[in-house]
């Protein structure tokens, strides 16, 4: 009997597969010391499959249905709701029968029960799926509680639970449900309360949400709830809802929803006192659980009783410290355009090339900046540098900084090193005096890095095993002598800093807004805004070939570059793709993580790219872009020089201003070399690394290559030292990663885990504008193209990218559209020097722009001002 049915007190923590998340939870709680919980018992989900296991039509249709997609949603109505037929018509075993029988006897018949399903796949630490299954309250008798039983199985596969189980790749036929039947209690208010507040992810403050009757009306949104917050024991907020309507037990069974008194409406649910026990017994479940929870509770006689705790999946985890204080971490992806998760290799790469103080959380990297703010001299630097690159940092830690608790201040005087980032612009300026337009310097820079490459490609062929892995050790340390080079940094501040000089000062004499913009087009030396003409050059070597160009439109296989020489044009085509390849093939989305598909590795990513070119462009288009950005500047440059000649002392005016634009003209291209060196240089260890891998595939040590993407690089390193591994390790991580896909990371996080979202400061804005940061001046109005993976993009001339972010693997796009609009950026991120070199209206850092604006509307994007509009 007790494989079919469990009391609370008779589970252990290893049941889920029988009793199901929610019902494990259950038993977990009645454990806890002091806290009530209602008894019950669980009809474990051996019940349910020996209910089903003989059902030939139930195993059929089940079988039909996992052959189905998510986007077929009437087969999926269809064939559900057979099994739901199916399930309610099956004969529940007679044992089952018995053993519930024999339950409710010790229970009481006579009294009422909640009757609620707990499937397998429910209230897990990685994927809620709260309220996917049914519950009925107030049943009472046997009779009713089987057919109730049946009615909870059934409810398994309602479309939207089987929709969400595909959304989140479960499989349909390995998703069981236990049954709860739990003694009714009848409250005189109930609610949630959560553990960690929803909003700002705060898990210092604990949120309650509360109101009369039994919880049903809340959670189906039929009333507004009192809400209450409490930190350290005391109560911070409150707001009291006008609630309406109640859902209470009827004495023969089931419920009915009641009209409130109007005098009552009003009246507050809990009492203070109340709330803050409520608060003790959530910490108390917290702390057995060992994470935020979201709790369901009743309010019977001044006693809370307790019907449920469940993980809060949302959260963001906070980034690991080594001691209690309080800290502050900004998110690396913001700035580096790349913000999905990375591989744990990939994190370990990115650490080991950074100096900056890093911590890693939910599969992403934060600075943690909290020396910086404590320093008065070293907050107003960094705040402003991290605003340069995101103003909703900024206003974040502005917020952060006037609570004047949450960091204890250090003397002034106190000097603190500062974080760099490699090319991110937090960096020194004192050489821009010396290097004052030494034009052979950038040529002299590129060089050096191209040189060190070749060395490191040559030297790294000879090595293996645990030589190889110290080699690169070692060659990461001749990188970022590369990336944080004085004169390198030096190049790029003196090309910021002048360019900042020529917005100010044409703004403040001519009245000229963002100049800079128009000046800083087809600059040379730029590598990224090069890679994204030269794909068009590429596009003019296909255009004579029909044949090639049929064959490419049809490939889907990343082999097909050898096939390319059956064709007529076939091998010029495949010698200008290698070229292509050979010097930017080590690009891709996402790219500071070494882990990512290389275009090397998967050249189709090009065709749809190069299939557009030929389309939407005439030949010679490459040459023809960068002279007329060109002559743009130059326009640009005798249009300012000649007004400012007009004004009081304006010769001296436009001597300097000249000055300043050909330090733009000459230094700023460069600004893009540094990543592309450090992709290139990552690129080089990762197919050493991926030898290494085969090697461990041959041993059986590894299943896959990519295996060993899911290691750090210090387990790398011991794995090919003693070629052994705990393979289970491979798959914790692979789920890990799947969990951390779902997270939306926070520009800025407290080690409270409280995400602060800052806000743009602008008034004017016209109605329903939607505000973001200007970083390429101009107006244009054209179709919005939402797209989120780059090998999708099918673009029309005139079209406005709008997307996540942006990274310098998305340039070749960029001669393709018409402006550009991203829920990431700032002024110095790739995406925005790009856009303002291919003369490109461009806003960016527009909160949930992907989802506020819908593919093919048309907008308005004003890159002078900052702001889209829906037409």
């Amino acid at each position: 009997m007790s494989s079919l049915v469990l009391g609370f007190q008779e589970m252990n923590k290893t049941q889920l597969s029988l009793v199901g998340g929610k019902g494990l939870n259950l038993g977990e709680l009645s454990k806890i010391e002091g806290i009530q919980v209602p008894e019950g018992f669980c009809m474990t989900t051996g019940g349910y499959q020996k209910a089903l296991e003989q059902n030939e039509t139930y195993q059929a249709l089940l079988n039909q249905l996992t052959m189905l997609k998510v986007e077929d949603r009437d087969q999926i109505g269809e064939i559900s709701k057979k099994i739901r037929q199916s399930i309610l018509e099956a004969e529940i075993p007679s044992d089952v029968v018995k053993a519930v029988t024999h339950y409710l006897s010790q229970m009481g018949e006579e009294h009422a029960y909640a009757v609620r399903s707990s499937a397998t796949a429910e209230d897990l630490p990685h994927a809620s799926f709260a309220g996917q299954q049914d519950t009925y309250l107030n049943i009472i008798g046997t009779e009713a509680i089987l057919e109730h039983i049946s009615k909870c199985w059934a409810s398994l596969f309602t479309d939207r639970a089987v929709i969400y189980r595909m959304q989140n790749g479960f499989d349909q036929r390995h998703v069981y449900i236990s049954i709860i039947v739990q003694r009714m209690v009848f409250p005189q208010a109930s609610g949630i309360l959560f553990t960690a507040d929803p909003v700002t992810s705060n898990r210092k403050v604990l949120s309650i949400d509360a109101s009369f009757g039994l919880g049903e009306a809340l959670v189906s949104g039929l009333v507004s709830a009192d809400y209450y917050k409490v930190q350290d024991g005391k109560i911070i907020d409150m707001r009291i809802a006008a609630k309406k309507l109640a859902i209470y037990g009827r004495t023969e069974g089931g419920t009915e929803t009641q009209q409130i008194d109007p005098r009552e409406q009003k009246a507050q649910t809990l009492t203070e006192h109340q709330i803050l026990q409520l608060a003790v017994i959530g910490r108390q479940i917290e702390a057995h659980f060992g994470c935020p929870q979201d709790i369901e509770w009743c309010l019977v006689d001044d006693t809370f009783y307790i019907v449920q705790s469940r993980p809060i999946t949302t959260l963001f985890p906070i980034p690991e410290a080594n001691d209690q204080d309080n800290h502050v971490y900004v998110s690396v992806g913001h700035q580096q355009m790349m913000t999905d998760p990375m591989k744990p290799l990939g994190l370990s790469f990115y650490l080991l090339t950074t100096p900056a103080p890093m911590r890693k959380a939910g599969g992403r990297l934060f600075v943690d900046i909290t020396q910086n703010l404590a320093s008065p001299v070293s907050r107003t630097m960094i705040i402003e540098a991290l605003g340069k690159s995101d103003p909703l940092i900024k206003d974040a830690l502005i917020t952060i900084v006037e609570r004047e608790d949450f960091i204890k201040s250090s003397p002034a005087d106190k000097k603190i090193p500062e974080p760099s980032k490699s090319n991110q612009g937090i960096s020194p300026s004192g050489l821009q005096a010396q290097i004052e337009n030494d034009l052979p310097i950038v040529t002299e820079l590129i060089k050096r890095n191209e040189t060190s490459i070749e060395v490191l490609k040559q030297n790294i062929q000879t090595k293996s095993g645990s030589d190889l892995i110290e080699f690169i050790l070692e060659d990461i340390q001749q990188l970022k002598k590369i990336l944080f080079d004085p004169q390198s940094l030096g190049v790029i501040m003196a090309a910021m800093d002048a360019s900042s000089w020529i917005n100010e000062n044409m703004n403040k004499w001519l009245g000229e807004k963002n100049a800079a913009d128009t000046l800083s087009q087809s600059v040379p030396n730029n590598i990224t805004s090069e890679m994204g003409l030269a794909l068009l050059d590429v596009a003019d070597v296909i255009r004579p070939y029909p044949e090639v160009i049929d064959y490419l439109q049809h490939v889907r296989d990343d082999h097909f570059l050898d096939e390319l020489t059956k064709f007529e044009g076939g091998q010029e085509t495949q010698d200008a793709i290698n070229d292509y390849l050979g010097k930017y093939g080590m690009r891709c989305a996402g790219e500071i993580d070494i882990t990512r598909t290389r275009w090397s590795e998967k050249p189709t990513a090009l065709v749809p790219l190069i299939l557009s070119n030929i389309k939407n462009f005439e030949p010679n288009a490459s040459i023809l872009k960068f002279e007329q950005g060109r002559q743009e500047a130059l326009k640009k440059e005798q249009e300012l020089l000649s007004r400012l000649k007009q004004l009081p002392d304006g010769k001296q005016k436009a001597k300097e201003t000249k000055r300043l634009i050909s330090i733009i003209r000459n230094f700023s291209g460069y600004r893009e070399y540094p990543k592309y060196g450090m992709i290139n240089r990552y690129f080089v260890y990762k197919q050493a690394l991926l030898k290494e891998a085969e090697k461990l595939v041959q041993a059986n040590v590894i299943h896959e290559k990519g295996d060993i993407y899911y290691l750090t690089f210090e387990e790398l390193r011991e794995v090919v030292r003693t070629n052994r591994l705990d393979y289970q390790i491979i798959g914790k991580r692979k789920d890990e990663y799947k969990l951390y896909e779902k997270l939306t990371p926070p520009r800025v996080i407290t080690s409270d885990g409280e995400i602060i979202a800052g806000k743009y400061k602008r008034e004017n804005l016209p109605p329903e504008a939607m505000a973001g940061l200007p970083v390429s001046a101009g107006t244009i109005e054209g179709r919005a193209r939402v797209i989120f993976n780059m090998e999708e993009a099918d673009l029309e001339t005139g079209d406005i990218l709008v997307t996540s972010y942006t990274d310098p693997s998305w340039t070749p796009l960029f001669v393709s559209i018409k402006g550009l609009v991203t829920e990431v950026g700032g002024l110095m991120t790739h995406g925005a020097v790009i856009a303002r070199e291919y003369g490109l209206p461009a806003v960016v850092g527009v909160e949930n722009a992907t989802q506020l604006i819908k593919d093919g509307q048309r907008i308005r994007v004003n890159g002078t001002e900052g702001y889209i509009e829906i037409l």
